[in-house]
């Protein structure tokens, strides 16, 4: 009866940000606790609802692949070594980042162009980490007992619904703190003192500024007051008190003192989030200043660049890349700029030669692969980006960009059998088996594939018609 409760109270509580799918069965009724696999299981239903449904999950593979490396970086050096952790980017302009079951960790935008430099922001990722590894909603759940369901609801609209101001979700996690809870407060500042300590800590073996970390609570503190009763969204999920940055102080005054500086990637990043799909005026003519700076940053110069690139000024585009390129730094995000302003230019083929040549110095950059494979499409080398594609798929299958970009090669090769084939792995993928199952029923009546295909075909939907039952029976046990 508990784990029906559970899930069917989160699914509730997934309402207002339209996160509307099934959860799976959270364990053992018995138990009060939320059990590893539990966690992990909620994390992927809710990693999978953002990333296909929610509007603001960012769709940028250079930002994620930066914040996924920044954060392993904080995960090797600390207890959470050898944990599945996920980071993604939010794009939203206010001050937040948020952990969920199952080491998933979601960083907006705005916070990542708050931070004044690369330890600031490691500083709040590593703190997010310690949340994770403490195992910090399962504790709340075990700890409130009879409360714990009522509050994991709540605890999930206030990390989900964190950067809305909706009335809505504002109701529900006040439902939640006042259905007896008096312990909460309290409890909360324990996690968060215990996530500062461990967060500091991990700050420091992945040879990050520890005052970082202090150095940007401090500061996001001060500014709240401008804010008046909208406090920024940081602060509503994790309560900051003067008493916490003091205590985060006196432990880094201890500690060495080091010099960091700050990553090429995380200062492109910046850049890159500053202009967005298309940049202001104002934003052009503040790179267009830093580029004039004797010498200019290699971040100035790489901004500049795509905002002229996002309004259309290629001939500026063009200059401004000359430039950039005479600063020899080899950068996967610069020879992606370059390859996104061939094709501009409308030189498919020149942009995949570009991407071709940065994959053999970058072969994990998943935004060159995603680049070369739509390059060479586009060039009428489809027959070239489904070896690719095939290629990247077997390695990782688990990802619905590759299988689309294949869905397309095979297209414009006349594949149809293949192609519907693609696209029901992308469905899959998404957690859609009814789609799924109806691309593969086309594919089973395409005239084209020989025997082994279409046995590859039958058997996967026989899989996926398989999922689909289990699917369909967990919404009705739900309702």
């Amino acid at each position: 009866m508990k784990k029906r409760l559970i899930a069917a109270l989160l699914c509730v509580a997934l309402v207002p940000r339209s996160f509307s799918q099934s959860l799976p069965d959270l364990g053992d009724s018995a138990s009060s606790d939320l059990s590893p696999l539990a966690e992990q299981r909620i994390g992927a239903q809710i990693m999978r609802d953002i990333r296909w449904k929610d509007p603001a999950y960012l769709q940028d593979a250079e930002v994620e692949d930066y914040l996924n490396i920044l954060g392993d970086r904080l995960v090797a050096a600390g207890p959470g070594a050898g944990l599945p952790f996920e980071f993604f980017g939010v794009n939203d302009p206010s001050l937040n980042a948020f952990a969920m079951p199952g080491g998933k960790i979601g960083v907006h935008t705005g916070l990542i162009l708050a931070a004044q430099g690369e330890s600031e922001l490691a500083g709040v990722m590593s703190h997010e980490i310690a949340h994770v590894t403490q195992r910090h909603i399962a504790r709340m759940v075990g700890k409130q007992g009879q409360f714990g369901v009522l509050m994991l609801a709540s605890l999930l609209v206030a990390i989900l619904a964190a950067k809305s101001s909706s009335q809505v979700s504002q109701a529900a996690i006040m439902t939640g703190q006042a259905a007896g809870l008096s312990s909460q407060l309290a409890y909360s500042r324990d996690f968060e003192n215990e996530a500062d300590r461990l967060g500091v800590q991990n700050l420091a073996a992945a040879d990050f500024d520890v005052r970082g970390m202090p150095s940007f609570f401090e500061r996001l503190q001060k500014n709240s007051r401008l804010y008046e009763n909208n406090a920024p969204a940081y602060l509503r999920t994790h309560p900051l008190t003067g008493e916490r940055i003091t205590e985060m102080e006196s432990r880094v005054a201890s500690m060495p003192y080091r010099q960091v500086p700050d990553s090429l990637d995380f200062q492109l990043v910046r850049a890159k989030l500053k202009v967005g799909r298309m940049a202001s005026r104002e934003v052009v003519e503040e790179f267009e200043r830093a580029a004039r700076a004797t010498p200019p940053t290699v971040a100035a110069q790489y901004g500049l660049v795509r905002a002229y690139l996002s309004t259309k000024r290629l001939a500026d585009a063009d200059r401004a890349m000359a430039d950039l390129r005479k600063q020899r730094v080899v950068s996967a995000m610069i020879d992606g700029l370059e390859g996104d302003l061939r094709l501009a230019h409308d030189d498919p083929a020149g942009a995949a030669k570009v991407f071709a040549q940065a994959r053999v110095r970058f072969p994990q950059s998943r935004r060159l692969i995603y680049g070369e494979l739509g390059a060479l499409v586009d060039a009428g080398r489809p027959g070239d980006a489904l070896t690719v594609a095939k290629a990247e798929v077997l390695t990782t299958p688990g990802n619905a960009t590759l299988w689309e970009l294949r869905a397309r090669a095979e297209a414009a090769l006349g594949k149809r059998l293949a192609q519907h084939r693609s696209l029901a792995e992308v469905y899959a993928i998404q957690g859609n088996y009814a789609a799924s199952a109806q691309q593969l029923s086309l594919a089973q009546a395409a005239g084209d594939g020989d025997f082994f295909e279409h046995s590859a075909v039958d058997s996967r939907l026989r899989e996926v018609s398989a999922l689909l039952a289990e699917q369909l029976r967990e919404r009705r046990e739900q309702r």
